[in-house]
Protein backbone atom coordinates (compact mmCIF):
# COMPACT_ATOMS: atom_id res chain seq x y z
CA UNK A 1 0.00 0.00 0.00
CA UNK A 2 2.09 3.24 -1.09
CA UNK A 3 0.67 6.22 -2.43
CA UNK A 4 2.41 8.19 -5.00
CA UNK A 5 2.98 12.10 -5.33
CA UNK A 6 1.21 13.10 -2.47
CA UNK A 7 3.49 15.70 -1.10
CA UNK A 8 5.04 15.94 2.27
CA UNK A 9 4.31 15.64 5.97
CA UNK A 10 6.23 17.19 8.49
CA UNK A 11 5.05 15.67 11.98
CA UNK A 12 5.92 17.75 15.40
CA UNK A 13 6.28 16.65 19.04
CA UNK A 14 8.40 14.67 21.37
CA UNK A 15 10.02 11.30 21.23
CA UNK A 16 11.87 9.88 24.04
CA UNK A 17 13.84 6.95 25.29
CA UNK A 18 11.87 4.06 26.41
CA UNK A 19 12.95 1.35 28.73
CA UNK A 20 11.58 -2.12 29.83
CA UNK A 21 11.68 -4.98 31.51
CA UNK A 22 14.76 -7.45 29.89
CA UNK A 23 14.04 -10.12 32.49
CA UNK A 24 11.38 -11.46 34.30
CA UNK A 25 10.47 -11.16 37.85
CA UNK A 26 8.98 -7.81 39.74
CA UNK A 27 10.25 -4.22 38.66
CA UNK A 28 12.27 -3.25 41.83
CA UNK A 29 14.54 -6.30 41.03
CA UNK A 30 14.92 -6.28 37.35
CA UNK A 31 18.57 -5.26 37.07
CA UNK A 32 18.29 -5.51 32.48
CA UNK A 33 16.36 -3.45 30.41
CA UNK A 34 16.17 -2.90 27.00
CA UNK A 35 16.06 0.81 25.83
CA UNK A 36 13.99 1.67 22.71
CA UNK A 37 12.41 4.71 21.63
CA UNK A 38 8.30 5.72 21.45
CA UNK A 39 6.76 9.18 20.51
CA UNK A 40 3.04 9.19 18.77
CA UNK A 41 4.36 11.88 15.98
CA UNK A 42 7.67 10.17 14.73
CA UNK A 43 5.91 6.57 14.96
CA UNK A 44 3.11 8.38 12.52
CA UNK A 45 6.49 9.98 10.45
CA UNK A 46 8.05 6.85 10.35
CA UNK A 47 4.74 4.69 9.19
CA UNK A 48 4.42 7.46 6.41
CA UNK A 49 7.97 7.06 5.12
CA UNK A 50 7.67 3.14 4.81
CA UNK A 51 3.93 4.08 2.89
CA UNK A 52 6.61 6.06 0.37
CA UNK A 53 5.01 10.17 1.53
CA UNK A 54 8.07 12.11 2.45
CA UNK A 55 8.36 12.71 5.78
CA UNK A 56 9.92 14.36 8.06
CA UNK A 57 10.14 14.80 11.98
CA UNK A 58 10.50 18.03 13.91
CA UNK A 59 11.67 17.87 17.86
CA UNK A 60 14.11 18.92 20.25
CA UNK A 61 16.52 16.13 22.01
CA UNK A 62 18.88 16.96 24.51
CA UNK A 63 22.80 16.51 23.78
CA UNK A 64 23.38 13.20 24.94
CA UNK A 65 22.89 9.59 24.54
CA UNK A 66 19.38 9.05 24.76
CA UNK A 67 18.90 12.04 21.97
CA UNK A 68 21.47 10.77 19.40
CA UNK A 69 19.47 6.98 20.04
CA UNK A 70 15.86 8.85 19.17
CA UNK A 71 17.15 10.66 16.31
CA UNK A 72 19.16 7.52 14.50
CA UNK A 73 16.13 5.41 15.26
CA UNK A 74 13.97 7.69 13.60
CA UNK A 75 15.93 8.72 10.93
CA UNK A 76 16.83 4.35 10.35
CA UNK A 77 13.29 4.79 9.07
CA UNK A 78 13.64 6.79 6.35
CA UNK A 79 12.34 10.06 8.15
CA UNK A 80 14.23 13.19 7.83
CA UNK A 81 15.26 13.87 10.77
CA UNK A 82 17.79 17.27 9.77
CA UNK A 83 16.08 19.50 11.69
CA UNK A 84 15.57 18.29 14.87
CA UNK A 85 17.10 20.67 17.63
CA UNK A 86 20.02 19.75 19.89
CA UNK A 87 19.55 21.19 23.04
CA UNK A 88 22.71 21.78 25.04
CA UNK A 89 21.00 22.25 28.14
CA UNK A 90 18.53 20.07 28.54
CA UNK A 91 18.03 16.10 28.79
CA UNK A 92 15.88 13.69 26.48
CA UNK A 93 13.52 12.91 27.62
CA UNK A 94 12.45 8.91 29.22
CA UNK A 95 10.16 6.81 30.00
CA UNK A 96 9.92 3.48 31.25
CA UNK A 97 7.27 0.63 30.81
CA UNK A 98 6.87 -1.31 33.89
CA UNK A 99 5.83 -4.51 32.56
CA UNK A 100 4.17 -7.16 35.38
CA UNK A 101 1.43 -9.56 35.71
CA UNK A 102 -1.06 -6.88 37.17
CA UNK A 103 -0.63 -4.28 34.33
CA UNK A 104 1.99 -2.30 32.51
CA UNK A 105 1.90 1.25 33.92
CA UNK A 106 3.93 3.66 32.19
CA UNK A 107 6.50 6.15 34.29
CA UNK A 108 7.61 9.39 32.39
CA UNK A 109 10.55 11.57 33.49
CA UNK A 110 9.86 13.86 30.83
CA UNK A 111 9.14 17.53 32.75
CA UNK A 112 11.92 19.67 31.95
CA UNK A 113 12.96 17.63 28.71
CA UNK A 114 14.70 19.45 25.62
CA UNK A 115 11.04 19.18 23.79
CA UNK A 116 9.36 20.61 27.08
CA UNK A 117 11.62 23.75 25.59
CA UNK A 118 10.04 23.88 22.46
CA UNK A 119 8.40 27.55 21.31
CA UNK A 120 7.28 29.82 18.56
CA UNK A 121 11.25 29.57 17.49
CA UNK A 122 10.60 25.51 15.85
CA UNK A 123 8.31 27.35 13.42
CA UNK A 124 11.07 28.13 11.81
CA UNK A 125 11.87 24.47 11.44
CA UNK A 126 9.08 23.24 10.04
CA UNK A 127 9.78 24.03 6.06
CA UNK A 128 5.90 25.26 5.71
CA UNK A 129 6.53 26.13 2.27
CA UNK A 130 7.62 22.70 1.54
CA UNK A 131 5.00 20.32 3.09
CA UNK A 132 1.39 19.45 2.23
CA UNK A 133 0.60 18.56 5.60
CA UNK A 134 1.78 19.45 8.97
CA UNK A 135 0.67 16.68 11.98
CA UNK A 136 0.36 18.07 15.20
CA UNK A 137 -1.42 15.74 18.43
CA UNK A 138 -2.42 16.77 22.01
CA UNK A 139 0.79 15.53 23.45
CA UNK A 140 2.60 18.60 22.75
CA UNK A 141 0.34 20.87 24.08
CA UNK A 142 0.82 19.14 27.72
CA UNK A 143 4.36 20.00 27.68
CA UNK A 144 4.44 23.30 28.75
CA UNK A 145 3.45 26.74 28.12
CA UNK A 146 5.59 27.23 25.29
CA UNK A 147 4.65 24.31 24.08
CA UNK A 148 1.10 25.27 23.58
CA UNK A 149 1.85 28.73 22.53
CA UNK A 150 3.16 26.86 19.92
CA UNK A 151 0.21 24.98 19.35
CA UNK A 152 -1.80 28.05 18.89
CA UNK A 153 0.78 30.06 16.71
CA UNK A 154 0.93 27.06 14.46
CA UNK A 155 -2.80 26.82 13.90
CA UNK A 156 -3.93 30.27 14.11
CA UNK A 157 -1.34 31.42 11.00
CA UNK A 158 -2.62 31.61 7.70
CA UNK A 159 -2.26 28.53 5.77
CA UNK A 160 -0.80 28.60 2.39
CA UNK A 161 -0.49 25.26 0.64
CA UNK A 162 -0.59 22.65 3.55
CA UNK A 163 -3.25 21.56 6.24
CA UNK A 164 -2.65 20.77 9.67
CA UNK A 165 -3.98 17.40 11.11
CA UNK A 166 -4.11 16.82 14.96
CA UNK A 167 -5.05 14.20 16.73
CA UNK A 168 -6.01 13.79 20.26
CA UNK A 169 -3.91 11.22 21.85
CA UNK A 170 -5.53 11.94 25.30
CA UNK A 171 -2.83 10.95 28.02
CA UNK A 172 -3.98 11.89 31.34
CA UNK A 173 -0.84 11.53 33.44
CA UNK A 174 0.27 14.76 31.51
CA UNK A 175 -2.74 16.97 32.12
CA UNK A 176 -2.99 16.47 35.94
CA UNK A 177 -1.59 19.90 36.12
CA UNK A 178 -2.65 21.75 33.07
CA UNK A 179 -6.05 22.37 31.34
CA UNK A 180 -7.01 19.93 29.05
CA UNK A 181 -9.62 22.16 28.28
CA UNK A 182 -7.85 24.16 25.37
CA UNK A 183 -7.47 20.64 23.79
CA UNK A 184 -10.97 21.13 22.19
CA UNK A 185 -9.39 25.06 20.72
CA UNK A 186 -6.85 23.33 19.47
CA UNK A 187 -8.82 20.65 17.46
CA UNK A 188 -11.20 22.93 16.27
CA UNK A 189 -8.56 25.36 14.96
CA UNK A 190 -7.32 21.91 12.66
CA UNK A 191 -8.15 20.94 9.08
CA UNK A 192 -7.78 16.88 10.18
CA UNK A 193 -8.66 15.79 13.86
CA UNK A 194 -8.29 12.26 14.64
CA UNK A 195 -9.45 10.72 17.78
CA UNK A 196 -10.44 7.89 19.53
CA UNK A 197 -14.22 7.73 20.45
CA UNK A 198 -13.16 6.47 24.33
CA UNK A 199 -10.31 9.25 24.75
CA UNK A 200 -13.17 11.83 23.35
CA UNK A 201 -15.41 10.48 26.04
CA UNK A 202 -12.88 11.37 28.59
CA UNK A 203 -12.12 14.41 27.42
CA UNK A 204 -15.02 15.62 26.19
CA UNK A 205 -17.44 14.00 27.61
CA UNK A 206 -18.85 12.11 24.00
CA UNK A 207 -17.29 9.36 21.56
CA UNK A 208 -20.13 9.81 19.90
CA UNK A 209 -19.42 11.30 16.03
CA UNK A 210 -22.26 13.50 15.51
CA UNK A 211 -22.22 14.86 18.88
CA UNK A 212 -18.16 15.21 18.43
CA UNK A 213 -19.18 17.18 15.39
CA UNK A 214 -21.44 19.31 17.05
CA UNK A 215 -18.52 20.12 19.81
CA UNK A 216 -15.84 20.76 16.25
CA UNK A 217 -17.42 22.42 13.48
CA UNK A 218 -13.91 23.88 12.37
CA UNK A 219 -12.23 21.08 11.02
CA UNK A 220 -12.87 19.88 7.45
CA UNK A 221 -12.28 16.49 8.20
CA UNK A 222 -12.93 14.37 11.56
CA UNK A 223 -12.13 11.04 12.03
CA UNK A 224 -13.76 8.96 14.79
CA UNK A 225 -12.02 5.35 15.85
CA UNK A 226 -14.48 3.32 17.58
CA UNK A 227 -11.59 0.56 17.97
CA UNK A 228 -12.30 -3.19 16.78
CA UNK A 229 -15.85 -1.66 15.85
CA UNK A 230 -13.96 0.67 12.71
CA UNK A 231 -14.18 4.44 12.46
CA UNK A 232 -16.64 7.03 11.16
CA UNK A 233 -15.38 10.15 8.91
CA UNK A 234 -17.76 13.59 8.95
CA UNK A 235 -17.40 15.95 5.80
CA UNK A 236 -19.76 18.47 5.27
CA UNK A 237 -22.91 17.27 5.97
CA UNK A 238 -22.22 13.58 5.45
CA UNK A 239 -21.18 10.53 7.35
CA UNK A 240 -18.88 7.26 6.52
CA UNK A 241 -18.33 4.28 8.02
CA UNK A 242 -15.92 1.83 7.58
CA UNK A 243 -15.80 -1.69 9.69
CA UNK A 244 -12.19 -2.73 11.60
CA UNK A 245 -10.52 -5.36 10.12
CA UNK A 246 -10.73 -8.88 11.87
CA UNK A 247 -6.78 -9.22 13.19
CA UNK A 248 -5.01 -11.56 15.25
CA UNK A 249 -3.48 -8.87 17.80
CA UNK A 250 0.10 -9.46 19.31
CA UNK A 251 0.34 -5.43 20.93
CA UNK A 252 -2.19 -2.99 20.51
CA UNK A 253 0.62 -0.21 21.21
CA UNK A 254 1.56 2.01 17.85
CA UNK A 255 -2.09 1.13 15.96
CA UNK A 256 -3.49 4.70 16.72
CA UNK A 257 -0.30 6.12 14.88
CA UNK A 258 -0.30 3.83 12.75
CA UNK A 259 -4.07 4.29 11.62
CA UNK A 260 -3.37 8.55 11.29
CA UNK A 261 -0.78 7.67 8.79
CA UNK A 262 -3.02 5.30 6.61
CA UNK A 263 -5.49 7.76 6.72
CA UNK A 264 -3.19 10.45 5.95
CA UNK A 265 -1.72 9.10 3.37
CA UNK A 266 -4.55 8.62 1.16
CA UNK A 267 -5.81 11.78 2.10
CA UNK A 268 -3.09 13.56 0.63
CA UNK A 269 -3.47 11.33 -2.21
CA UNK A 270 -7.07 12.37 -2.65
CA UNK A 271 -8.54 9.02 -2.19
CA UNK A 272 -12.35 8.78 -1.55
CA UNK A 273 -13.89 8.51 2.03
CA UNK A 274 -13.92 4.86 1.84
CA UNK A 275 -10.06 4.41 0.77
CA UNK A 276 -9.29 6.92 3.09
CA UNK A 277 -10.52 4.76 6.00
CA UNK A 278 -9.65 1.74 4.64
CA UNK A 279 -5.91 2.78 4.47
CA UNK A 280 -5.99 3.66 7.78
CA UNK A 281 -7.24 0.35 9.03
CA UNK A 282 -5.05 -1.25 7.21
CA UNK A 283 -1.91 0.19 8.40
CA UNK A 284 -3.37 -0.09 12.01
CA UNK A 285 -3.32 -3.71 10.96
CA UNK A 286 0.11 -3.77 10.87
CA UNK A 287 1.13 -2.42 13.89
CA UNK A 288 -1.65 -4.93 15.47
CA UNK A 289 0.28 -7.49 13.58
CA UNK A 290 3.76 -6.85 15.44
CA UNK A 291 4.99 -6.26 18.82
CA UNK A 292 6.82 -3.07 17.34
CA UNK A 293 5.58 0.18 17.53
CA UNK A 294 6.15 0.55 13.35
CA UNK A 295 6.40 -2.90 11.72
CA UNK A 296 6.38 -3.65 8.12
CA UNK A 297 3.71 -2.74 6.33
CA UNK A 298 0.99 -5.50 5.09
CA UNK A 299 1.97 -6.82 1.36
CA UNK A 300 0.54 -4.95 -1.44
CA UNK A 301 -1.08 -8.26 -2.93
CA UNK A 302 -2.98 -7.79 0.19
CA UNK A 303 -3.73 -4.39 0.95
CA UNK A 304 -4.14 -3.31 -2.58
CA UNK A 305 -7.86 -5.08 -3.79
CA UNK A 306 -8.42 -4.85 0.05
CA UNK A 307 -8.60 -0.66 -0.09
CA UNK A 308 -11.36 -1.27 -3.11
CA UNK A 309 -13.32 -4.30 -2.69
CA UNK A 310 -16.95 -4.48 -2.06
CA UNK A 311 -18.37 -4.15 1.19
CA UNK A 312 -18.55 -8.09 1.52
CA UNK A 313 -15.30 -9.07 0.96
CA UNK A 314 -13.71 -6.33 3.40
CA UNK A 315 -15.77 -6.81 5.63
CA UNK A 316 -14.92 -10.92 5.97
CA UNK A 317 -11.56 -10.66 5.53
CA UNK A 318 -9.28 -11.37 8.47
CA UNK A 319 -5.22 -10.46 8.97
CA UNK A 320 -3.61 -13.37 10.34
CA UNK A 321 0.22 -13.12 11.52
Amino acid sequence: MRFEHVGGVVCLGETMVMMVPAEPGPVHLVRTWHRAVGGAESNVACHLARLGVPSSWVSAVGDDSFGQAVVGTVGGFGVDTSRVRIDATRPTGLYVKEASPNGSPVRYYRRGSAASGMGLEMIDRLGLGEVKLVHLSGITAALSDSCLALMRELLRRPRHGFRISFDLNWRSALWSDRDPRVLRELADMADVVLAGADEAELVWGTGDPQRLRALLPGPASLVVKQGAEGATLLEGDSSYFEPALEVDVVEPVGAGDAFAAGYLAATLAGETPSVRLRAGHLQAASALLTAEDVGDPLPDDVTDPLLRADPQTWASARLEV
